[in-house]
């Protein structure tokens, strides 16, 4: 009985939900033969490769002389080998033009990270292509090389690749940069040398002389607003460091957000944005409600949640702030006036989600004003109804109106025949007869009275009637917790759930919605199917039946543009029976529920993954690096 509660809480949907980003890398580069992670850190730049076997050759000076002389190759000694490298092949430049020594910290075989996360069986939404993969065998030598700096750092950094006499690339090589923690450019190819612009005093604003090289969320403001039914939202991604120019955060010091710091923190930032860019819906201002505060990333598949409690890097620390306005339906207006900017910061990107999609926009100064106005001419609102016995019961049924009338004429008729072999008046009879076959027939499909038939309750029910019932229950109870208002939960559920259910289920609701109110996400059910039914009376409950079924739900968390999916499928034994001329649910025993991973794929066969060799290196190619 306990755990049939989950099967109606949408907090079961939302935990753990696996990402659907709001953006996907169509160059391929994630998932490039090689690929160079860059770190550039306060006395040296960290460059982890890992390279492709099938092209080891180029990477040869890497390789230890001992495991060399092995093979039967003759080279240099490691350190004039790795001063090559540095120079001549993977180079680290300063403005100066000084070429950075490479020191060798790591270098083991391994197998390829996969990073194409859950994109990797998705397809080129404008090509309708697959997207790029990586190369069918999985061993790649994994090194980790530290450039370290003379003296102070440097204020630009060139990155060439390993090229060849015409300066094209020898090896394809995809890459991402970091300063410090921050992001600087999503993957992208390397192919040449790429300047690196940086900023010490904010990393945030270190960038790519290459415009095409940068990263997808650059700005340290953004603003969503989500009009949903009977709730808008405006969700609001500050960076920590932008919000010190509005207000004093207290912080002791200038590198970390300690871990006792993160909650004030995050409470002063939500504090103060309930007071800024005010939102008027339909002209009217109303008070928002400070829903949630969570620390972000900025990562490969869109915004991340910061998960436990450790001290965050404070030139990467973003805070992510919701604020909630109850509303009746959907509103025709809503209006945000964006009163935040900085030196820095004269271009805010605003995003306007609505049940069609997302409207893509932004505000400066000179046009401050974020609108939103309903075009939406087709939605319908999704609400709770009552599924109605009669309307699904095969049973027989009196329209017992229609029978008054019938009993009138009759009389009319027996009073016409008379007054017509008296020779009586007959023209009001007349008027009187027709009036009533008029009202019988329109009255014909109202005041029905439902005429029982002996047997089976299940039997009485129409096969295609079955799975509408259960899914009209299911997605009753579903859209119950799109309200916020306890009466409006309860009232909702009362239309679909009845008896000790409904006490239980209202009950564990409010502590699920505690639990989202103090940070946890609620998903809201998009789609309820039907995979497998058999309805029976059931064997406890007289005059109930008893639904064997298997269905799946899919809910959705939708919060800073980024979407979080999730699938569960359950299986159970509901107890259905009419209450007040209704179908309502009085009962449920779980079965089982699991997760249907929504980017499952079958598998390929297995690679040959086993340790990178140093014969493989002659058998790539010949030649190579003195």
């Amino acid at each position: 009985m306990r755990r049939l509660l989950s099967v109606f809480l949408l907090s079961a949907l939302a935990a753990a939900c696996p990402a659907r980003a709001d953006w996907i890398n169509l160059t391929g580069s994630e998932s490039a033969p090689n690929i160079a992670e860059i770190y550039v850190l306060d006395d040296h730049v960290k460059v982890v490769l890992e390279v492709y076997v099938g092209d080891l050759l180029v990477f040869e000076r890497l390789l230890p002389a001992e495991l060399l002389r092995d093979a039967g190759v003759t080279r240099r000694s490691d350190a004039e080998r790795l001063r090559l490298f540095s120079t001549e092949d993977f180079q680290v430049v300063t403005e100066t033009g000084k070429k950075l020594r490479a020191e060798l910290e790591l270098i083991e075989p391994r197998v390829r990270i996969d990073r194409r996360g859950p994109f990797k069986f998705m397809k080129n939404p404008l090509t309708g292509a697959p997207l790029s993969q990586p190369p069918d065998d999985p061993r790649v030598l994994y090194v980790e090389l530290l450039y370290h700096f003379d003296g102070r750092p440097p204020g630009e950094l060139v990155f060439v690749p390993p090229l060849d006499a015409d300066g094209m690339p020898r090896v394809t090589m995809g890459f991402i940069a970091y300063h410090k923690n921050v992001p600087i450019t999503d993957y992208r190819y390397l192919v040449a040398g790429e300047r690196l612009l940086l900023d010490w005093d904010d990393p945030w604003y270190s960038t790519f002389e290459n415009p095409a090289l940068k990263r997808k969320h650059k700005t340290g403001l953004m603003g969503f607003l989500y009009i949903e039914p009977y709730e808008v939202r405006h969700e609001i991604l500050v960076r920590v460091r932008e919000m010190e120019n509005w207000i004093d955060l207290g912080l002791r010091g200038d590198g970390y957000i300690e871990v006792d710091e993160l909650a004030p923190v995050k409470q002063k930032i939500g504090e103060f944005l309930t007071t800024r860019n005010p939102v008027l819906i339909d002209g009217e201002s109303v008070d928002p409600i400070l829903d949630r505060m969570e620390y972000v990333t900025v990562s490969l598949q869109g915004i991340k949640f910061l998960q436990g409690q450790e001290r965050v890097e404070i030139p990467g620390a973003i805070v992510g702030v919701i604020l909630t306005y109850l509303t009746d339906g959907i509103p025709q207006n809503v209006t945000v006036d964006w009163d935040m900017f900085t030196d820095q910061i004269q271009q805010v990107p605003v995003n306007a989600i609505d049940p069609a999609g997302p409207f893509p926009g932004f505000v400066t100064p000179e046009y401050p004003v974020h609108e939103w106005v309903n075009y939406l001419k087709t939605y319908r609102i999704p609400t709770v109804t009552e599924v109605s016995v009669a309307d699904t019961l095969a049973v027989g049924s009196i329209p017992i109106l229609s029978v008054l009338c019938l009993v009138g004429l009759v009389s009319v008729g027996w009073q016409f025949a008379k007054a017509r072999a008296s020779g009586g008046p007959t023209r009001a009879l007349i008027a009187a007869a027709c009036a009533l076959v008029v009202a019988g027939a329109a009255l014909y499909p109202v005041a029905r009275v439902p005429v029982g038939r002996p047997g089976s309750l299940a039997a009485r029910i129409a096969p295609e009637e079955r799975a509408v019932i259960l899914e009209s229950l299911l997605r009753n109870v579903y859209r119950a917790f799109d309200f916020r208002e306890e009466e409006d939960v309860y009232d909702k559920l009362s239309a679909s759930v009845s008896g000790d259910l409904l006490a239980d289920v209202y009950l564990q609701n409010r502590q699920s919605f505690e639990v989202q109110r103090a940070g946890g996400a609620k998903a809201k059910v998009k789609d309820v199917e039907i995979v497998k039914l058999d309805v029976t009376d059931h064997p406890e409950r007289r005059g109930a039946l008893a639904f064997e079924s298997t269905w799946t739900a899919f809910g959705t968390v939708g919060h800073w543009g980024h979407i979080h999916g999730r699938k569960n499928q359950y299986d159970a034994v509901l107890a259905v029976e009419p209450v007040g001329g209704a179908w309502k649910i009085t009962g449920l025993d779980l079965i089982e529920e699991s997760r249907i991973d929504l980017y499952a794929q079958p598998a390929p066969p297995d690679s040959a993954a086993g340790r990178v060799t140093v014969p493989e290196i002659r058998a790539t190619g010949s030649g190579g690096a003195p």
